[in-house]
């Protein structure tokens, strides 16, 4: 059989499917070349997608080391706080010791309360308002409960 012969015994079902194969192999041989047919724009829409996508998980990373940078410091604060407490309660308790001692040594450890012993007593509350300003009772306290205000006394017309 004749090329001649073949196209003339084509129905146009024939035909239609003959066009269809011929569109596929050019499609194909195209596609074999790096020809790319992309009318709806796909694959820019999927490249844009990726890039925002990196773009995002950039951003998460720059703020989870930001978050871990403040998390850092924050337990470096924490960690001086913790370190001069207890040198605030060590040094406290070293002149407590220190008083106490002397108190009951003292010769009228057992009798009411003298000028002697009560300015042996205030120089104790002076030393520790001294180390620890925030104590309670001492010139410079604070009320911590009430945000740093400042602590209301007995007979102050302010509370």
């Amino acid at each position: 059989m004749s090329a001649g012969s073949v196209l003339r015994a084509l129905t146009p079902l024939g035909w239609l499917a003959a066009a269809a194969t011929a569109l596929a192999l050019g499609f194909v041989l195209l596609g074999g070349l790096g020809f790319r047919w992309d009318p709806l724009n796909l694959q820019h829409k999927r490249l844009e997608a990726a890039r925002i996508q990196a773009r995002d998980a950039a951003a998460v990373a720059a703020a989870q080391a930001d978050a871990r940078r403040i998390e850092t410091e924050g337990a470096a604060v924490q960690a001086r706080r913790v370190d001069h407490y207890y040198h605030t309660t060590g040094a406290a308790r070293r002149v407590t010791t220190a008083a106490v001692a002397q108190a009951r040594s003292a010769d009228d450890a057992d009798q009411p309360l003298e000028t002697l012993r009560a300015d042996r007593l205030r120089d104790h509350d002076g030393e520790l308002c001294r180390i620890a300003p925030d104590l309670a009772g001492c010139a410079g306290a604070t009320d911590l409960a009430r945000g740093g205000d400042t602590s209301v006394r007995a007979g102050d017309p302010a509370g």
